[in-house]
């Protein structure tokens, strides 16, 4: 990665963008809902061969919020193609984690002509907006946006679906958590609760028409992200090839390493040495 981000401005936002600025093939990839670059970095195979661009979404990392409403999956892929543009990627890989794979899934959709193939790792949508999975970051928003923090902390900690996920998804649950203790709380609950209300507004039938290479990574212990919907893309993306590796919640070294590498082999074998012009 870079030394330090560039900032670009979109709207009233200042965003920050992290370019490695190495290698011939060049690769968009995208954070989670509420990650930043610093989460892309444990999942991605950063190397000399590939170019790697990341930018942080509204209110998330280090980017500013703005005051362009609603959030969107639609708004954050427009900025992440404007930074794209910025860098002179007329041609690239999309990727990324949860939210960044929907961004990465609409990319490929709505600008066939840039994305050369996709990697979309444990997503949380297919093709229906507000998916059950994402509930209870609804649920998180609502508390944070009526309650003082710390109320709604503890109220959400002793919630049927707190119960839930420290039984069946407890990584998930220290994320969910997490959300109530970041500095722009406030601002983030309103980014939870429309990019948990929205989708990436690609149809199934789109998503069957997409005839790139493209691999998809799921991993069982995880509510938000189940393996049922990483299974559905890739029975739905033509010619996809489908990874199961162990769930973050068993080891978390050994998912990141198994994620590094899956992606490292799909680019290889995909790309690499080869020409993308």
């Amino acid at each position: 990665m870079s030394a330090a981000p560039t900032v670009m401005h979109r709207d009233d936002a200042a965003l920050r963008v992290f370019d490695t600025g190495q290698g011939e093939l060049p690769v968009v990839f995208q954070h989670g809902l509420g990650g930043d670059a610093n989460q892309v970095a444990q999942n991605f195979p950063d190397g000399p061969s590939c170019r790697r661009l990341t930018v942080e979404c509204r209110a998330q990392g280090g980017s500013g919020a703005g005051s362009k409403r609603p959030f969107s999956i639609a708004m954050f892929a427009d900025d992440v193609l404007a930074a794209a543009d910025a860098a002179g990627l007329d041609r690239f890989i999309a990727g990324g984690i949860s939210m960044g794979a929907a961004i990465a899934l609409r990319l490929a959709a709505c600008h066939p002509d840039r994305v050369l193939g996709l990697v979309l790792v444990r997503p949380a949508w297919a093709f229906a907006a507000a998916p059950q999975n994402m509930r209870p970051y609804t649920e998180v928003a609502d508390l944070i946006r009526r309650l003082p923090l710390a109320e709604a902390r503890d109220t959400f900690a002793s919630s049927a679906t707190s119960a839930r996920f420290r039984t069946e998804a407890p990584d998930n649950l220290a994320s969910l958590l997490g959300f109530f203790q970041r500095e722009n709380a406030d601002v983030f609950a309103e980014v939870m609760q429309a990019i948990a209300n929205d989708g990436p507004g690609v149809t199934r039938a789109l998503a069957a028409s997409l005839a790139r290479p493209t691999l998809i990574i799921g991993s069982g212990i995880d509510l938000v992200h189940p393996l049922a919907t990483a299974r559905e893309l890739a029975e739905t993306i033509r010619n996809a090839v489908f990874a199961e590796v162990t769930p973050k919640a068993t080891d978390k070294d050994r998912h990141f390493a198994e994620i590094r590498a899956a992606i490292g082999a799909f680019l290889d074998r995909n790309f690499n040495n080869q020409d993308q012009s």
